[in-house]
């Protein structure tokens, strides 16, 4: 009779754990889609329109390509260039082609010029993209700024940012 007990309570025990599982699963991915909701960035046929889906904090954020390299991009209307650390500029070879200042929300602040052969989001690519290499800048994104953005037509409706090819 205890034998068939402490079955019962192992079972109850492996129900339990398997069902709290399971729901850190469906919760961590919850959280994925909602803070990455374009982590699988699929471009239309042609290639001249992508949609972006907002995330939790109402950005725009998707993967990308810079020089052939995986970035991850942050839709920043507002920043005059594609920007990036000097940390990501050294891991995607880029070179400085002279220095200045650009006015950010932080201030003033010296960062160098460089260009972008190619700078790919979704199915819309572009060639010799103006850039500024920001050494204040911390992590991996990649603001995507009017030096790739004003190529293109933005609407932003309901959460959702189309960029098309004119």
């Amino acid at each position: 009779m205890q034998t068939r007990s402490k079955m019962a309570r192992l079972s109850a025990h492996l129900t339990w754990i398997t069902g709290l599982v399971l729901l850190t699963l469906f919760f961590n991915s919850w959280l994925e889609q909602r803070n990455n909701p374009n982590a699988y960035l699929a471009a239309s046929m042609s290639g001249k329109k992508v949609v972006l889906a907002s995330d939790g904090r109402g950005h725009y954020t998707a993967p990308g390509w810079i020089n052939g390299s995986a970035v991850r991009f942050i839709v920043d209307t507002g920043a005059t260039y594609v920007s990036l650390s000097s940390e990501l500029a050294a891991q995607l070879k880029l070179e400085s082609l002279g220095k200045g200042v650009a006015d950010t929300a932080n201030g003033r602040v010296s960062v160098d010029y460089t260009r972008l052969d190619t700078v790919r989001l979704g199915g819309i690519e572009m060639q010799n993209v103006d850039a500024l290499i920001t050494p204040g800048m911390q992590g991996d994104a990649v603001l995507l700024g009017m030096s790739f953005l004003h190529h293109l037509q933005l609407t932003q409706h309901q959460g959702e940012l189309t960029l098309v090819v004119p």
